[in-house]
């Protein structure tokens, strides 16, 4: 399973208009299906704020939306702990607590995340500055993340 991260979701919708790939978000449309497509509650409430349409057409594909459950809370505050935040002081170019969310989600179900944020080169001293691909990439936390054009190519659909 893969999961969507607002943003990966968002590039696709902007970027991919349905009227003129609909090969593409037909294919979407069956990965969402199959539940090899999933997104979690968190990021899902992104989308329908920034995008309803967008969020009415994954509600309309049948979108596995992940819960919050417990597991995926415990997992969001052992992220925190690992990348330094205290006391809710995120740093402003770093990830944000609805970030953790999403890749807790993601790491709780065992599944690759699909986000568009940029991966950060070079060593970043500071944890708290880590993007959401650093995040993912660090041993205690263990998840496989790409962006979209990636997870398109990835899946060696031809469109």
């Amino acid at each position: 399973m893969r999961v969507l991260d607002a943003s990966s979701i968002l590039y696709a919708w902007d970027n991919y208009p349905l009227a003129q790939f609909p090969g593409l978000w037909g294919w979407l449309a069956v990965e969402i299906q199959t539940h090899e497509l999933a997104i979690s509650v968190v990021a899902f409430d992104e989308v329908g704020h920034m995008a309803p349409e967008c969020a009415n057409w994954l509600k309309t594909a049948g979108v596995l939306r992940l819960a919050m459950s417990a597991e995926v809370v415990m997992a969001a505050m052992s992220i925190k702990q690992a990348i330094g935040v205290v006391n809710d002081q995120y740093h402003p170019n770093g990830v944000g607590e609805n970030d953790l969310f999403i890749i807790a989600a993601a790491k709780v179900h065992h599944a690759e995340l699909i986000t568009n944020e940029a991966r950060q080169f070079g060593a970043q001293a500071n944890a708290r500055k880590y993007k959401i691909p650093a995040v993912c990439d660090m041993p205690s936390v263990g998840v496989v993340s790409m962006n979209f054009l990636e997870y398109i190519q990835k899946s060696k659909q031809v469109f």
